[in-house]
């Protein structure tokens, strides 16, 4: 499955051009704390929704941030964005050495972000490294952490 889209990202980057400062929509890979699927929508030109599906603890948890995001000034299509939202999900992770515990069961709780995004002009590729601190008030309660990753999203 990951070699199909890869593989679709790959070839659609290739057939279609697209404007670094003009896009609505992204969508692509989170490679890092959680690891999943990513989409981000521009309700305007400094406003967006981010939604997050991944995987974590041998379960799922979706994610939906609203962003606000800014040039950074100094290089066209480099931007720095933050914002806040909330996580849903099911944990079955069995017994965690760091935590003295064990949970099985469903996880409600918000979230934070803060990150650098960089979209190429001269292909329709977005990247972005963020960090997505979170604290669960449902079910496994108690702060989560502050997880990173690195997103590739194919640019419409």
């Amino acid at each position: 499955m990951k070699k199909l889209f890869i593989t679709l990202l790959v070839a659609l980057s290739l057939i279609i051009t697209s404007n670094a400062q003009d896009y609505k929509t992204s969508l692509g890979l989170r490679g890092g704390l959680p690891f999943g699927i990513t989409v981000k929508h521009f309700l305007n030109e400094h406003n967006a929704l981010e939604g997050i599906l991944a995987t974590r603890w041998s379960g799922f948890v979706v994610t939906g941030l609203y962003e606000f995001e800014r040039w950074t000034g100094e290089y066209p299509g480099l931007n720095w964005y933050f914002g806040a939202g909330a996580h849903l999900g099911t944990w079955n992770q069995g017994y965690n050495p760091n935590i003295g515990e064990s949970y099985s069961g469903i996880v409600i709780g918000v979230d934070g972000v803060i990150g650098l995004e960089y979209t190429f002009d001269e292909i329709p590729l977005n990247l972005s490294l963020d960090l997505l601190p979170s604290l669960n008030l449902i079910g496994y309660t108690g702060w989560g952490g502050i997880n990173g990753a690195l997103s590739i999203r194919y640019v419409f």
